[in-house]
């Protein structure tokens, strides 16, 4: 077990502590390619890590009354079933297939952190007490929503091996309504239940090598306390922002390694995505222009 492999775990912790997410985003790699494991035991030594190590950083939130309880818990609930599933269906997909979708689903839910919400869209709820941020949030989604939801989420986690922070914190926080600072507490308490779930299902095909997977753990939750109490102190849109350009870097980087050089190499690869860009440019500064002229 290298110093290298040590500090970045390091990061896992921090990552997980201070933005709700990022764990088997950064585990996974650091497996893979840091420490040689091959994909599929990466996946299932990563949900071990990530879930102990969000456990522990549940607690420094839990004293800032920065978790949603009854929310994480049904959420929560609803993923592990899905996980679990998804953790068995893994170990019928390749490896690669699982870490480019892995890669996908991380650009997609980075682009949801990324587009703030247009003026006026904010639906009206009822005030927290006690909760971090003075503004007011939604009321909670309905249980069958909540199932939904948590079902998804945790079949794509439990697919991927992710603890679902990049998927889990949009959620609560676009769609839920959380605070930013509140959807990063809480959900630690979901992928602390996602991860043993997922773990569950990849278990029944893959084994874990302990050595290195309690190192790699102890190193990310020292990690955990440290991004614990940065979470406090930063801003609630500076972290929605920090948290979706993590992700983006991180999944263009796992997209690379997957993908052959020849694929970047075409001029296709390059027409395609250049097309894409120009459409997002254009889509908004239309809702900008838009935004602008409306009453």
């Amino acid at each position: 077990m290298t110093v290298l492999v040590v500090a970045a775990s390091l990061l896992v912790g921090v990552s997980l502590g201070a933005l709700g997410g990022g764990g088997s985003i950064l585990t996974v790699p650091i497996l893979v390619y840091l420490a040689g494991q091959d994909t599929k035991e990466a996946i299932t030594t990563s949900l071990f890590v990530v879930g102990v190590t969000s456990l522990a950083a549940l607690v420094p939130h839990a004293r800032a009354r920065r978790v949603r309880l009854r929310t994480g818990l049904l959420f929560g609930g609803f993923s592990m079933a899905g996980a679990y599933g998804g953790g068995r269906l893994a170990e019928y997909v390749p490896g690669t297939v699982l870490l480019v979708s892995f890669a996908l689903m991380m650009l997609a839910t980075a682009a949801a952190m990324l587009r703030r919400p247009r003026p006026g869209r904010e639906e009206p709820g009822r005030e927290e007490p006690g909760r971090e941020g003075p503004g007011r949030v939604r009321a909670e989604p309905p249980l069958k929503r909540i199932a939904v939801e948590g079902l998804a989420v945790g079949a794509v986690t439990g697919l991927v091996g992710s603890g679902g922070g990049f998927l889990v914190v949009p959620a609560l926080a676009v769609l839920g309504g959380l605070p930013m600072g509140v959807a990063v507490g809480t959900s630690l308490l979901v992928i602390g239940m996602n991860s043993f779930a997922g773990l569950a299902g990849h278990l029944s095909g893959v084994g874990i090598d302990w050595a290195p997977a309690l190192t790699v753990t102890a190193a990310a939750v020292v990690g955990s306390l440290v991004g614990g109490r940065l979470a406090g102190r930063i801003p609630q849109d500076t972290l929605r922002t920090a948290f979706g350009w993590f992700v983006v870097v991180m999944g263009v980087f796992v997209l690379a390694q997957q993908l052959d050089t020849a694929v970047w190499t075409h001029p296709a690869t390059w027409a395609v995505l250049g097309t894409a860009l120009a459409g997002g440019v254009t889509v908004r500064l239309w809702r900008a222009s838009a935004a602008k002229s409306a009453p």
